[in-house]
C-alpha cells in the first residue's frame, strides 16, 4: 500500500511536505500500531520491540521506492512499549536507532522510543487562540521571560519539578510578574543535560524528564487560560553524534552531509543538516507543523541562524565547502528557512517566528516575497553587546565609550527587533547581570535598576533571562534552582518589584511599544552631555510621549542644563531607580523649566 498520494509523493520531492509527522513514525491502529520510517539507503529495516522480545528479525518492514520509507503494521504493539528501529545497512552489521517521529522517548537507559496513545486532549484555550493574531500585531507589548524548565525551580528533593508542578508555579509567577509570553529553551528530548535541550534526538517529543506528553500539553493550554503565549527555541540547524539518533542513520550520511566540511560543528560536537536533500526539509517542515498543530506552541525562536546561513561559520580558511558558485551562502539553508517561514505564516500568520541571528545579514525580517528571510523578528545582538560592554565599564570610564550608547540607534529600526538578555549572557563565566555592573554592592544595585529602565524605554521588544528579576548574584547553572532566598533580602525584593512595575506600565503606555519599529517614534531629546554620560531620549506615540533620562556617572548633574521641552508639557515622574518600585513624584515639574539634581546613577521616567 502507497504511504502518500501522488500529490503528496510530489511535495516530498520538493521537500515542502509539512504532513510527514502524520505518516512517519509510529501511529495508533484500532489493532497495533502503523510503524513507518525514512532509510533510503539501508539494506533492510526491522522494527522490534518490547512487544517482540526485541527479536530483529521479528517484524521486517516494506520500502516505498518512490519515497525511500519503510513501514508496517504490527498488532501485537501496544501503548507504553518501548520500540526502536534495526537497520541493515548495505555494508556492516545491523544496528539500532531510535523514531526520528517518535511522540515519546526514554530521556536515559537505552533512549528507546515509546509508543504512545495521545488521549483527546480537551483544550480549552479558544479565546486566546482566537485573539492571537491582534496580540501578535507588530505594534503590540511583547515581553518575554526565558525559562530553562529544569532549573527555574525545584522540589524540596532536588529534583526538577514537573510539568504539572511548573503549572501551578510558574505560570502564577509569570503572570504576576507581568511578562506576555514564556519562552523555553529546548524542550524536546535530549540525551545530554547539560546542554540544555540544544542537543535534540527527539525533535517530536517534549522530553520525559518532566512528564507526559498530555502533561505538557495542559502546561501550555494553562498559560493560554492565562494570557501568557508560549515560545519555542527551536534548533533546525543540527543534531547531536548519539548513536541512537539521526546521525548516519541508515548507514549513510542521512540527515547530515556526506562531506565532513559541510557535516561537522566544530563548536558544539554536532553534525549540521543538509538543508539540500528533501526528506530533510520535509522532516524540520513537519516538525514546526507538528508542534502548531497537537500542542497550539505560539511561536519558534530559531537557534543559531548565523550558522546555518554562512558555510564558513567558526571554521578554518581551508576547512569549509564553497556552495555551487564559489561562495560562503548556505543556499539550502537560505531556501529552508523562507520555505519555512512563508509556510507557516500561511497556515497560520499568528505564530510568530524569530531569529537568532548575530550578523548583518540583509532582510532577515523583511517578507520572503520582499527577498527576505521572512522572519516576524531577529534579536538584537548588538544592541546587547553594546549595550553591556557600556555597562560594564567603571563609571569613570563611560564618558569616552560614548558609541555604544548612541550607534546602535543607527540601525534600530532595519529590522523588528527583540531586546535580548537572554542565558547566554549569564554563563560560561560571563557573570550575571548584576555581577556584571561595576563598583561596589550598593552601585550593582542602582545600576542594574538603570539597566532594566533602559531595555524597557529602548525600542524593540523585551527579552529577560530567569533569575536576572531576582538580581541573582551567581551565573546560572542547569543543575540547581534559581537562589528564591535572595528575596528575603531587600534590595533583591526591590529589584524584583521594579522589573514587575515597569512590565505593568508596559501595556499601558503604547509610547512603549507602538512604534518600536518605526523611527519616529525615538528621538534623542539632549546628546549635548554625553560626555558627562547623561542621556536623554524620547518615545512617542500618537500625542502621548515619553522622556527617559539617565544618568550613567558617579557625579550629580543640574537637569536644568537639559534640553527638555518644560514650556509647552507638563510632566509626571513615572519612575526613579533610586525609589522604591514605582509611582515616584518629584517636586515642582510642570509648565516652566526645572531645576533639579540627577543624582549619580539614577534615571528618570517623565509622562507628559
Amino acid at each position: 500500500m502507497a504511504l502518500l498520494s501522488k500529490e503528496e509523493v510530489k511535495s516530498w520531492r520538493a521537500g515542502i511536505y509539512t504532513n510527514a509527522h502524520k505518516k512517519l513514525g509510529a501511529h495508533r491502529l484500532d489493532n497495533g500500531f502503523w510503524f513507518a520510517v525514512w532509510a533510503p539507503n539501508a539494506d533492510s529495516v526491522h522494527v522490534t520491540g518490547d512487544f517482540n522480545d526485541w527479536d530483529k528479525a521479528a517484524h521486517p518492514m516494506e520500502k516505498d521506492s518512490e519515497t525511500g520509507v519503510w513501514q508496517r503494521v504490527v498488532k501485537s504493539a501496544q501503548p507504553g512499549q518501548c520500540y526502536k528501529f534495526c537497520i541493515t545497512p548495505k555494508d556492516g552489521p545491523s544496528f539500532l536507532k531510535s523514531d526520528p517521529y517518535g511522540r515519546f522517548h526514554e530521556h536515559e537507559g537505552q533512549h528507546a522510543s515509546i509508543l504512545w496513545n495521545f488521549p483527546d486532549f480537551s483544550w480549552s484555550d479558544d479565546s486566546w487562540m482566537q485573539s492571537r493574531t491582534s496580540i501578535h500585531r507588530y505594534d503590540r507589548p511583547l515581553s518575554i521571560y526565558e525559562v530553562h524548565l529544569g532549573s527555574w525551580r525545584r522540589a524540596p528533593s532536588g529534583r526538577p519539578l514537573t510539568y504539572s508542578e511548573l503549572s501551578e508555579q510558574l505560570i502564577p509567577y509569570v503572570k504576576e510578574m507581568g511578562f506576555t509570553h514564556i519562552e523555553l529553551l529546548p524542550v524536546m528530548e535530549h540525551p545530554y543535560g547539560p546542554s540544555w535541550g540544544y542537543q535534540v534526538t527527539g525533535f517530536f517529543a517534549p522530553t520525559s524528564r518532566y512528564g507526559r506528553p498530555e502533561d505538557f500539553m495542559a502546561f501550555i493550554d494553562c498559560c493560554h487560560q492565562n494570557d501568557l503565549g508560549v515560545i519555542f527555541d527551536w534548533v533546525p540547524g543540527h543534531f547531536p553524534r548519539d548513536g541512537h539518533g539521526l546521525a548516519f542513520f541508515d548507514g549513510t550520511a542521512l540527515y547530515e552531509h556526506h562531506d565532513r566540511r559541510r557535516r561537522e560543528h566544530g563548536d558544539w560536537g554536532t553534525y549540521n543538516f543538509d538543508f539540500e536533500k528533501p526528506g530533510v526539509r520535509n522532516f524540520l517542515l513537519s516538525n514546526a507543523f507538528f508542534w502548531c498543530e497537537k500542542y497550539h506552541i505560539d511561536g519558534f525562536r530559531v537557534d543559531a541562524v548565523a550558522s546555518m546561513l554562512y558555510l564558513d561559520y567558526s571554521k578554518g580558511e581551508n576547512d569549509w565547502l564553497p556552495n555551487e558558485h564559489g561562495g560562503k551562502e548556505n543556499l539550502g539553508a537560505l531556501s529552508f528557512l523562507k520555505d519555512f517561514n512563508r509556510l507557516v505564516n500561511r497556515h497560520d500568520p499568528s505564530v510568530l517566528t524569530i531569529a537568532e541571528e548575530s550578523t548583518a545579514w540583509p532582510g532577515v525580517t523583511r517578507s520572503v516575497d520582499e527577498g527576505g528571510l521572512g522572519f516576524d523578528y531577529k534579536w538584537n545582538m548588538g544592541w546587547m553587546n553594546d549595550t553591556l560592554h557600556f555597562f560594564e565599564l567603571p563609571a569613570g570610564q563611560r564618558n569616552i565609550e560614548t558609541h555604544s550608547v548612541t550607534f546602535p540607534v543607527t540601525f534600530a529600526f532595519s529590522e523588528r527587533f527583540i531586546l535580548p538578555f537572554s542565558h547566554d549572557e549569564v554563563v560560561h563565566l560571563k557573570k550575571s547581570l548584576w555581577s556584571k555592573m561595576p563598583g561596589s554592592e550598593d552601585q550593582k544595585f542602582k545600576q542594574l535598576k538603570l539597566l532594566f529602565l533602559y531595555i524597557m524605554g529602548y525600542p524593540g521588544k523585551k527579552l529577560l533571562f530567569m533569575g536576572s528579576e531576582l538580581a541573582e548574584m551567581e551565573e546560572w547553572s542547569e543543575r540547581r534552582g534559581l537562589h528564591w532566598s535572595l528575596l528575603d533580602g531587600d534590595r533583591h525584593k526591590d529589584i524584583q518589584e521594579f522589573v514587575a512595575a515597569l512590565l505593568d506600565f508596559y501595556p499601558t503606555s503604547p509610547p512603549m511599544y507602538e512604534k518600536d519599529h518605526e523611527a519616529d517614534g525615538f528621538s534623542w531629546v539632549d546628546l549635548s552631555h554625553k560626555e558627562e554620560a547623561i542621556y536623554v531620549f524620547e518615545r512617542e506615540s500618537g500625542e502621548k510621549k515619553l522622556i527617559f533620562l539617565f544618568n550613567f556617572s558617579l557625579d550629580s548633574f543640574d537637569a536644568g542644563k537639559l534640553a527638555i521641552d518644560w514650556e509647552g508639557n507638563s510632566y509626571s515622574c513615572v519612575f526613579d531607580t533610586l525609589q522604591p518600585a514605582a509611582g515616584n513624584n518629584l517636586p515642582g515639574l510642570g509648565h516652566t523649566r526645572h531645576s533639579f539634581v540627577l543624582q549619580p546613577l539614577q534615571g528618570l521616567l517623565l509622562e507628559a
